[in-house]
């Protein structure tokens, strides 16, 4: 054997299932067809949201989160449907995962060293419905670090396990094969990679330079999902949602191509869930790329108004913030406007300067940095913009800005391959929004959840402007911003039963062989149901990744 495990992918999850392995004294073969530069995979790009319940921040913060809430929001948004077969073990994934969050999470993060910022997000607030889809509370804790400062002790425990010489690195290793025999997982095949010293995140080379196979007791595969892979996304884009784009960008790294996933199916593994996907309608060209059509995810607080390719308000709930595939099913299957892959923010300056930020650990870089000082300075005391978003406003090719809306929606027009927008029809809409700010009630509901997200302190302080006329001169320039369908996850994957074994074309768990994180569905073929709450998505490969590193050291033990 060249291992007691192999780990298959070394992104978050491979590295939280290697750590528990080689704590426990298993030896552990991790294989990754990218360079030592890429160790964390896409979760190190990420905003380090957590989703977390009744943590000490949302306490201190006067945030009233429980278990019953957060199962009730979980369930309500996962719509499970197929609980006599797909959904069967991710409905109790499900459980788990909300108990883990509401209960040893919190703690176990803290003893890896992840701390907290001192303020709770409120993401995807959902549908508008007490039992449907969204948070009925804050509860994405941003970790300091950002994505980076989560993976960062699993990458130097990985590295420490290599000193001790209980883990060896195999990269540039591309698995093409899990080699399963007499129902057994027995190792891995596939092809060596050309070295290649690219800096993280870029691109690749693909070049064949050799062969190997690798054997062990135990194989955990981690490989993580479909973002970057524009034709998988189109395959199992769900006739729900409509019809896909014709132009995406995309929201992760190159080497996120989902090819295990049917690489795991012709070995026999179980995938389930597969129409189920994440893609975000927030999203912008990066005016200074890393990876081939990367795409920058706008977080949205509730104030811009959002009209489509036409010039037409959305309906609620499709708001800023609110419901990412209500609003996706939306702008893919409304008959007129299904032919253009864009939709667009109107705003004014007081609104971006607070409102606006941006997903990523290179877009927040004094939280990435863990730089209290100047987190302070940039996002509570400063004024303007936070760097990252005026440096979009700049040389964005998605953004335009003007004095007047005549002036902007003509420059809007300029971004599109023929004038959609008529002027007059977009003011109409917003003064009569405008003309709702005059009174702490509204019958708006846009204006109704401003004013609920303000009585927050945290959305106060740092996340919502104050209520005012989007048409105020003194509150402008007026901005302009192009969204375009961002790809990121996909929610469904190989099934597991709750100790994170694959599970066969028969149901029956194949001895051996593991799976975690997004190529699991984050746990169970698809922990998300047909929505995600957001945070679930690293802390489900946290979980997931503990979860099979656990079990597969309890085999090989």
């Amino acid at each position: 054997m060249d291992a007691d495990v192999i780990v298959v992918g070394a992104g978050l999850a491979g590295l939280v299932a290697a750590s528990e392995l080689t704590s426990r004294g298993r030896r552990v073969a991790l294989v990754d067809q990218e360079n030592a530069a890429n160790l964390g995979g896409q979760a190190f790009w990420s905003f380090g949201g957590l989703f977390l319940v009744d943590s000490p921040e949302q306490r201190r913060l006067g945030i009233k989160d429980s278990l019953d809430l957060a199962w009730n929001d979980w369930q309500g948004s996962a719509g499970f449907d197929r609980v006599d077969d797909e959904d069967s073990w991710a409905v109790r994934w499900a459980r788990a995962y909300v108990e883990f969050a509401a209960g040893e999470k919190r703690a176990w993060l803290d003893g890896h060293g992840i701390k907290f910022l001192p303020t709770v997000g409120w993401a995807e607030r959902g549908d508008l419905r007490a039992h449907g889809h969204g948070n009925s509370v804050p509860r994405f804790h941003i970790a300091w670090g950002t994505g980076t400062g989560v993976v960062e002790p699993f990458v130097r425990y990985a590295k420490q396990a290599s000193r001790d010489g209980l883990l060896t690195f195999y990269h540039r290793h591309q698995v093409d094969e899990l080699v399963i025999e007499e129902g057994t997982a027995r190792g891995v095949r596939g092809t060596v990679l050309a070295d290649d010293h690219s800096a993280r995140g870029v691109a690749s080379n693909r070049d064949r330079v050799g062969e190997f196979e690798l054997t062990a007791q135990a194989v955990v595969v981690t490989t993580g999902g479909i973002g970057a892979n524009h034709d998988i996304v189109r395959r199992y884009w769900p006739e729900r949602l409509g019809t896909p784009p014709t132009e995406m960008v995309t929201g992760v790294p190159a080497y996120v191509d989902g090819r295990m996933l049917d690489i795991s199916a012709e070995a026999g593994v179980r995938l389930v869930n597969r129409d189920r996907m994440w893609h975000y309608t927030e999203g912008l060209q990066n005016w200074d790329p890393i990876w081939p059509g990367h795409g920058i995810r706008i977080l949205p607080g509730p104030s811009s108004m959002w009209f489509d390719a036409l010039g037409r308000r959305l309906p609620d709930p499709c708001l800023p913030g609110y419901d990412t595939l209500g609003t996706l099913k939306h702008l893919r299957t409304d008959a007129d406007i299904a032919g253009y892959d864009h939709s667009w923010f109107i705003l004014s300056q007081k609104i971006i300067e607070k409102e606006f930020a941006l997903s990523g650990s290179e877009q927040n870089p004094d939280i990435t940095a863990k730089d209290r000082t100047g987190f302070l300075k940039e996002r509570v005391l400063g004024k303007g913009a936070p760097g990252p978003v005026a440096a979009f406003l700049r040389n964005g090719a998605d953004f335009v800005t003007a004095p007047n809306l005549d002036q902007l929606v003509e420059k809007m027009n300029q971004l599109t391959d023929k004038p959609l927008l008529d002027a007059e029809t977009v003011r109409r809409q917003i003064e009569a929004r405008d003309l709702q700010i005059a009174n702490p009630y509204s019958k708006d509901a846009q204006v109704q959840g401003i004013r609920n997200a303000r009585r927050y302190i945290g959305d106060r302080l740092g996340r919502v402007a104050t209520p005012h006329r989007i048409l105020d001169p003194a509150a402008g320039p007026l901005i302009g911003v192009k969204l375009h369908i961002l790809t990121r996850k996909t929610l469904g994957g190989i099934q597991t039963d709750l100790d994170s074994r694959a599970l066969g074309a028969d149901g029956t768990p194949i001895d051996g062989l593991y799976a975690a994180g997004e190529v699991a569905g984050f746990g169970g073929g698809g922990v998300h149901g047909y929505n995600a709450l957001e945070g679930t998505f690293l802390g489900g490969c946290l979980f997931s990744g503990r979860t099979a590193g656990r079990a597969a050291a309890r085999q090989v033990g």
